[in-house]
């Protein structure tokens, strides 16, 4: 055997061929790869967080929709574009370090006002919360006008009805929310120490003082919840009332 050939022998047990699968052979690679390509192309053409259910009825059947993201993610660590997760979704965002690069350009949002931003953390960490435990909070009314300005901005959302006399709406935020504030989950919400830290919350709090622990997952509603209807969603304003045939 010519030995400039760098020719590579390979044993094989008996009933073993070169034709079984090993972990991480090259077909496997190649199929890998070719479904993160594909991914990429996916979340790239898309204005919206693209959810792994999303990717799951477009990318071929058998890719590990998880194992794919995290290798998308990795490749895009070090660019000025880095994959992120959104709640169960992805979507492509400008480096963190560079943000500075699109301040010229950006459309400066209005600023909430110190009482939306009191309710709008109220919402995030007691969410699902109602406009009177909302007040009960702060020690003040709520103004509709507050809570309209957070529903606009599309950070919070109308969850649906508390199970207590006069049914009130119940409220919560949304992935927009997350999308937001860089935050891959709800609990991922800074906790005291590091609002402490931040200079945020006073050293010199009431022992007792907590914060409570958001759910898990703020989409499902709790036992004390029921869900908007459409006539909820009509009253609300939220739906254009159907006409009816005198």
């Amino acid at each position: 055997m010519n030995e400039s050939a760098n020719a590579k022998i390979v044993a094989f047990e008996p009933g073993e061929t070169n034709e079984t699968p090993a972990p991480g052979n090259p077909a496997e690679r190649l199929h890998l790869a070719e479904a993160v390509r594909m991914a990429e192309a996916i979340v790239f053409a898309s204005a919206q967080p693209v959810t792994e259910k999303q990717l799951a009825a477009r990318l071929p059947e058998g890719v590990d929709i998880a194992t794919a993201m995290v290798e998308l993610q990795q490749i895009y660590a070090r660019r000025g574009v880095n994959l992120v997760r959104v709640g169960d979704a992805w979507a492509f965002r400008t480096a963190g370090d560079l943000a500075f690069l699109m301040s010229r350009d950006a459309v400066q949002p209005k600023k909430l006002s110190r009482a939306a931003l009191e309710v709008l953390a109220i919402i995030a960490y007691h969410q699902p919360v109602t406009r009177a435990e909302i007040e009960d909070i702060r020690g003040v009314e709520t103004s509709k006008g507050t809570l309209d300005t957070l529903l606009e901005t599309e950070w919070v959302r109308m969850r649906g009805r508390r199970r207590t006399p006069g049914r009130p709406v119940t409220y919560g935020t949304t992935e927009a929310f997350l999308d937001h504030f860089s935050l891959e989950e709800i609990r991922d919400l800074p906790g005291m120490e590091e609002l402490k830290g931040a200079g945020l919350l006073s050293a010199r709090m009431p022992s007792n003082f907590s914060i409570p622990l958001p759910p898990a997952d703020p989409d499902l509603l709790t036992e004390d919840e029921d869900p908007l209807n459409d006539i909820d969603l009509e009253e609300l304003g939220l739906l254009t009332p159907r006409v009816t045939d005198d």
